[in-house]
């Protein structure tokens, strides 16, 4: 925790130890609440506009109303990189139907709670891009909208502190025979004959703002995709395997279920998709002034 960071709550900036949400808000008593996580590096923000869009989507699935428009979220977000003097870490952005009695039916006059955070974190220089992570597999035991990115992360925490116990670094979830994706990314895999492998769109993943870049960039740099599903056992016989996500990037996977992926060393397709990846999104990101 930095006791120094400054928070956004609901209209105000406040050093963290002041910043209070209801017991009452139903993010808290029901996680019916949606969030977005942001890359920043040099201070400014990356893929923005691209979760903007996810967030609204997501309130949409959820009817749920956001407090304030574009161009202002826009706004706060560039206000806390500067009120933080981040450089380089990420910005996490909740907003919950608000407080209201507790029903399991919608409230119809809770007013929504928005909070921003700041949270410093070396993005570029992550050391398991130069190792690469290990995984296991676990049953996908989600719920089945997916696809919102919400607050109901339990399980995936559980999964990932599995993988720990078992000296991986997350786990895989696996769902009637195929992975869906990781704890918090989504799953990529390369066939020996070159091909980006990834699970198409649907309730069963988050549509990745990372996934969305890094297929398109593939397919401009003429690297084969193939957007469909794919088992454990396929995995584990690819020439490579990676994560993406929006602070990791493209993340090399060496190890699933113990079992080396390719030579056990990140490959050179996920390198070059991750360069690829950087060198495009640094040259559209959203300065902060």
């Amino acid at each position: 925790m930095n006791v120094n960071r400054i928070v956004y709550l609901d209209g105000a900036w406040l050093e963290e130890a002041e910043a209070k949400v209801s017991v009452f808000d139903r993010g808290f008593l029901f996680a019916d609440a949606v969030y977005e996580v942001t890359a920043v590096i040099g201070g400014k923000l990356i893929d923005y506009a691209g979760h903007a869009a996810r967030l609204q989507r997501s309130l949409d699935e959820l009817a749920l109303a956001c407090p304030m428009a574009p161009e202002d979220l826009l706004a706060i977000h560039r206000e806390i990189v500067a009120r933080n003097a981040l450089d380089e870490g990420l910005i996490y952005l909740q907003i919950s139907r608000g407080p209201a009695d507790r029903d399991f039916a919608f409230p119809g006059t809770a007013s929504p709670t928005l909070v921003l955070f700041t949270q410093a974190k070396a993005v570029l220089d992550n050391p398991y891009n130069q190792t690469g992570i290990k995984v296991i597999t676990v049953p996908d035991q989600r719920w089945a909208r997916r696809d919102i990115k919400t607050v109901q992360l339990l399980y995936p925490s559980m999964a990932k502190m599995e993988a720990l116990r078992q000296g991986a670094q997350d786990a895989w979830l696996v769902e009637d025979g195929f992975v869906t994706e990781a704890t918090s990314a989504n799953a990529h895999i390369v066939t020996v004959e070159g091909r980006l492998v990834t699970r198409p769109l649907s309730h069963a993943i988050l549509p990745g703002i990372t996934r969305a870049t890094i297929v398109a960039l593939a397919r401009a740099a003429g690297i084969p995709v193939e957007e469909r599903a794919f088992t454990p056992e396929e995995a584990k016989q690819a020439s490579e395997a990676f994560v993406t996500s929006a602070t990791n990037f493209a993340l090399p996977v060496v190890s699933i279920d113990g079992a080396e992926v390719g030579n056990g060393r990140p490959g050179p397709i996920t390198g070059r998709m991750r360069a690829l990846y950087i060198a495009e999104r640094l040259s559209l990101a959203e300065p902060v002034t």
